[in-house]
């Protein structure tokens, strides 16, 4: 997606409330809805991926998820299916995990968290991924450290890691 592209501009309770440039959203940390694909290989560990030095938010910070902004007109279900084939090369059977409402200084958005089974291999968008790997929910902080991975994703991995993973 690229800055000039339009995304859909939300309020807190995920309710449309108009449209904006990537740009726009950026600059004026508007809320918008975005989706997150978490990658689960047969042994149940986690997809991580390191992020470019290129993004607009988080750049080079660890990634517990394959995902992005919903553009404009796409559903999160359209958008999650997009992002997995353009971050990591892949199709998969998308299940909806579950929502909800992130934001810091950098980023407001409505996260869509869906799940999938993929074992790989992945062809890594060289835009958005540097490298990535699998591990075991349990290490993901110890490894890689909190201030490593991008703030939305630590609620998401707490949520994980307190049995809601199933």
């Amino acid at each position: 997606m690229t800055a000039e592209e339009i995304v859909t501009i939300v309020d807190r309770s995920n309710r449309v409330i108009g449209e904006a440039s990537r740009r726009e959203m950026r600059a004026r940390n508007l809320i918008h809805r975005a989706c997150f694909i978490l990658v689960f290989n047969d042994r149940r560990e986690l997809f991580v991926q390191q992020r470019t030095m290129i993004k607009d938010v988080y750049p080079g910070r660890w990634e517990i998820a394959a995902g992005g902004v919903v553009a404009a007109g796409e559903s999160v279900e359209e958008s999650a299916a997009r992002e997995l084939l353009e971050e990591l090369g892949v199709k998969g059977e998308l299940r909806y995990f579950y929502e909800m409402y992130y934001e810091d200084r950098f980023n407001r958005v409505f996260c869509h968290v869906f799940r999938t089974s993929h074992n790989g291999p992945f062809v890594l968008q060289p835009e958005e991924v540097v490298r990535g790997e699998f591990m075991p929910l349990t290490e993901i902080v110890s490894r890689l450290g909190a201030e490593n991975l991008t703030p939305d994703a630590l609620p998401i991995l707490d949520y994980l890691l307190n049995g809601k993973a199933e």
